[in-house]
């Protein structure tokens, strides 16, 4: 057991990793965007998330970057809003290779497709996609699409572009407090290869996605309130789904991270989408 335990244990921290290196393996991981291979930095080694996490929040607004120019881009150009939402949706999609998606349908189905912990993570394995994980891809696409049109309608495309940015960066660090919060489901699988990020890791990426989210939120005039009551249904979204896999798989992988950063970008979008038809017309 200790040996196949040091053969998934990730090396000890590597020197390399500056924010730069650190951003371009996140990016690298997390998006199908064409990254260089860093000085020191070995391209198609496991990462080593016990520190990489910190500079997430930074890769995230460059793998959203894409869809954002475009809803702004479109949107200006007076396209109808929901048309203008689907392409931003879909270039996200595109963008990550559908890395999140996968994840919420392979969670949707093993949780409540199965009836043992073993079956469960089985299940969640298996390439294929059931009638849970299907709902959940539908839906979940539905709830994006929906609420970033609310907010074009309510503040334009400026306020939907800053939407898009702050939620990848702040869902993507709720997905990194599943991985830091909670046991791997599988000694042998993905989330135990990567690590556990360090205790000062996950209280710095959030400061960092905090202070992102409020600078954009300036920047593209959305009301503050939303963005606050977004990141408290975030925090809940993401703290019912770490508390259902501990129940049901006993810890989390990284089809519940992936779960994880869908349920926190629908509930960021939601919050703002509220605040802006509370405070309309």
């Amino acid at each position: 057991m200790a040996e196949a335990e040091s053969e998934n244990a990730p090396a000890a921290p590597p020197t390399w990793p500056g924010w730069l290196a650190a951003t371009a393996t996140c990016l690298r991981f997390y998006s199908r965007l064409p990254v260089p291979e860093m000085p020191g930095e070995s391209a198609h080694a496991t990462p080593d998330f016990r520190l990489l996490p910190r500079a997430l929040p930074f890769a995230a607004l460059l793998i959203a970057l894409p869809a954002a120019l475009i809803v702004l881009a479109t949107g200006l150009a007076g396209l109808d809003d929901l048309v203008v939402a689907s392409l931003g949706i879909a270039v996200l999609v595109f963008t990550t290779g559908a890395f999140h998606e996968d994840g919420l349908a392979d969670s949707a189905d093993g949780l409540f497709g199965g009836w043992t912990t073993e079956r469960r993570l089985e299940i969640m394995k298996d390439s294929r996609i059931g009638s849970y994980g299907t709902l959940a891809i539908g839906l979940a696409l539905l709830l994006r699409v929906s609420a970033l049109a609310a907010i074009l309608d309510g503040a334009g495309a400026f306020a939907a572009a800053a939407a898009i940015l702050g939620a990848a960066a702040s869902s993507r660090v709720e997905g990194i407090r599943v991985v830091a919060t909670l046991p791997p489901a599988r000694p042998d699988g993905a989330s135990a290869a990567v690590g556990t990020p360090e205790r000062a890791v996950l209280p710095l990426a959030y400061g960092l996605s905090a202070g992102i989210g409020l600078l954009l939120g300036l920047a593209g005039a959305l009301p503050l309130a939303g963005l606050v009551i977004g990141i408290g249904l975030s925090a809940l979204a993401s703290g019912w789904l770490m508390r259902t896999a501990k129940r049901l798989i006993g810890g989390q992988t990284g089809d519940i991270a992936g779960a994880c950063q869908q349920l926190s970008e629908i509930a960021i979008y939601l919050g703002i989408a509220l605040v802006l038809g509370w405070s309309g017309p």
